[in-house]
């Protein structure tokens, strides 16, 4: 007779997630790491209780023993779910958190972070409480009634940004339902958002559980190898190519292939570029490296890109920032050939697919193609390695401050930074102006020094984020680079840093606006309508001085140390000081505007983004005009 215990719905959830393990190649992760939570009446009474039954308070002893499911207290939903997908990205994907929820507008506001991390393929599980299953009550607090159904809730927004989903109506309905959510979570392919939906009175319903579902259980992260005929195809193409080019996306980085990519460019001497997701696949001074790729890239990948024969994808999703919106692989004849261990990102842009795990595929082609002595002419490595080098010039130059006692420019900002980092850094950003000037001009050092997320391209995601990223690697040193549009969406974790002294470092850069779509308003005829911080004039339009918002001494009152800088020395002073500070440390600074030398390159290929097709302004006429020249240069790959 199979022996049972006696649990909650909640009590038996926390406790299989203790028990459940990730394994991939020989090393063992726990897969749940800790639950983060805020808690109302959807979810106090039956997490809440289950996270202090079984783990969220020490059970005592000498030395005090750890708690079986760590809790960490958020003060905003959707940072709680940044804050698991940072953890999540820093630890391969290979461990996780958990978040907890009210009902209603506590898990309304999970959508935004599942959507993030599902576009972006990072686990995370999303418990949100839920509405009565027995339907004592109807509607109960925070209920939205739904006529034409009665099995709808709010949570029902998580569907389309979730890779699983289910709701939990019985206690039995768990067990089959939290084996396919563990199965989601560390699958390669399928992961991101995983949904729990627990009504709250089933939470707290009690059931008769057999033992072994609480047994360790550990989930083996594959990596499957190429087909062989998926795999000479590929070796034939690459060795036809005179200009292939790699691009790097964020499965290199998930695969932990950056070794391995490392060795098939030296093999190879093909040249490398990269994607946000996948900068620092190679360091920046490796030979084969040239930088960021697309619309935010240098110059010298995108002109590889627009002179490639064949443009090997490795673990990118080819997002239209990548591809320049359809208009930067302009080679005649070009063909791609697609290393993904997803089948569907494996056939994009007709490319000859090659199904694999990163590593395991790079592994097989370099090992193919070493046997046939491949390598790219020499005219073309030294092609690509002096436009590198011009390249670098323009970066020294974005960066250099002749002058230290004027405020500076945000280039000028990143290169105070770089100067001051070593390999150990870890540089977190996702929106604004800064993540286009960071693929250009930073200087990545290590494979995970490089933490931009561009896939949801998310406001509010930097300091969350820090938080995840610290806690996963408490040795590092964790900057969190935050304009100040982003910072007004969501400060709030900062108190959570504070309350549990998670030293992570804020650089918060003051321009005024939203500098980007500012910039990006100007270019299509907007005018930078509604994108400065700036009192309203006489006109009716916000033209007028800049708003008196202090966003340090907000920072400061939410209990973080502030350190002010307001030229280059003292930002070179201030940011040495928080590197070593063993408190969350805000370093505060008001740049200027751009000009043509210290401002950042201007972008190196093209980005659609449509415009107004008739008016009457000038600015918009005249941006249709060069939109329309842009478009005409599209090309679908078939």
């Amino acid at each position: 007779m199979t022996s049972t215990t006696r649990l909650t719905v909640a009590q038996a959830l926390v406790r299989f997630l203790s028990a459940q393990y990730t394994e991939r190649d020989g090393v063992r992760h726990r897969l749940i790491g800790a639950t983060w939570g805020i808690f109302g009446h959807g979810n106090v009474a039956g997490i809440g209780q289950a996270l202090v039954e079984y783990g969220a308070v020490s059970s005592g002893g000498t030395p005090p023993t750890p708690p079986a499911m760590p809790y960490h207290q958020g003060r905003n939903e959707q940072a709680m779910v940044h804050a698991a997908v940072g953890y999540a990205r820093q630890s391969n994907r290979l461990s996780t958190h958990a978040v907890t929820t009210s009902i209603g507008p506590g898990a309304t506001n999970l959508v935004t972070g599942a959507a993030l991390a599902t576009v972006n393929h990072l686990p995370v599980l999303l418990l949100p409480g839920d509405i009565f299953a027995t339907r004592p009550a109807d509607p109960v607090l925070q209920q939205l009634e739904v006529p034409y159904a009665g099995d709808v809730s709010v949570n029902d927004c998580l569907r389309p940004v979730s890779r699983y989903f289910d709701r939990i109506t019985r206690p039995e309905a768990l067990i089959p339902s939290a084996l396919q959510a563990m199965r989601v979570l560390t699958d390669p392919v399928e992961t991101g958002a995983v949904t729990l939906a627990l009504p709250q009175d089933v939470q707290a319903e009690a059931y008769d559980w057999p033992d072994d579902l609480f047994a360790e259980r550990t989930w083996a992260v594959r990596r499957p190898g190429a087909d062989p005929t998926e795999l000479a195809e590929a070796v034939r193409a690459i060795r036809s190519a005179r200009r292939p080019l790699v691009i790097a996306g964020g499965g290199v980085h998930h695969s932990r292939a950056e070794e391995v990519l490392a060795e098939f460019a030296e093999v190879t001497r093909i040249p490398v570029a990269s994607t946000q997701a996948g900068k620092g696949s190679l360091r920046f001074d490796h030979p084969q490296d040239v930088g960021g790729v697309g619309h935010t890239g240098t110059a010298t990948a995108d002109e590889l890109a627009r002179t490639a024969d064949l443009v090997i994808g490795v673990g990118t999703r080819y997002t239209d920032f990548t591809t320049a919106s359809g208009t930067l692989f302009a080679g005649d004849g070009v063909r791609f050939l697609n290393l993904n261990i997803a089948p569907y990102e494996g056939h994009k842009l007709a490319g000859m697919p090659l199904i694999a795990d990163a590593r395991s595929g790079l592994m097989e082609l370099t090992a193919a193609l070493d046997m046939h002595a491949y390598r790219v002419a020499a005219s073309y490595v030294t092609e690509y390695t002096e436009d590198k080098e011009r390249w670098e010039q323009r970066v020294d130059a974005c960066y250099e401050a002749d002058e230290p006692d004027v405020r500076p420019t945000q280039p000028q900002v990143l290169g105070v930074l770089d100067a001051l980092v070593d390999e150990s850094d870890v540089i977190i950003n996702a929106a604004g102006s800064l993540p286009g000037d960071l693929h250009k001009l930073w200087r990545a050092r290590s494979r995970d020094q490089y933490h931009l997320e561009y896939g949801y391209s998310c406001m509010g995601y930097e300091i969350p984020a820090a938080i995840g990223v610290k806690l996963a690697a408490p040795e590092r040193e964790v900057w969190a680079l935050v304009g100040d549009g982003t910072y007004l969406m969501m400060p709030t974790e900062i108190v959570t840093a504070v309350q549990e002294g998670i030293a992570i470092k804020v650089l918060l850069v003051q321009n005024h606006g939203y500098a980007s779509i500012g910039g990006l308003s100007q270019e299509t005829g907007a005018e930078r309508f509604g994108t400065a911080y700036r009192h309203r004039a006489d006109d009716g339009t916000f033209t007028g001085a800049p708003l008196p918002v202090d966003l340090a001494a907000n920072a400061a009152s939410l209990g973080m140390r502030v350190l002010r800088a307001k030229t280059v020395s003292d930002l070179r002073e201030a940011l040495a000081e928080a590197r070593t500070a063993d408190t969350p440390t805000c370093v505060y600074v008001e740049t200027q505007t751009a000009d043509t030398v210290s401002g950042a390159p201007p972008a190196q290929a093209w980005w659609d983004v449509p415009v107004a097709e008739t008016a009457t302004r000038a600015s918009t006429v005249k941006a249709r005009e060069l939109y329309e020249r842009h478009v005409s240069t599209r090309r679908r790959h078939l």
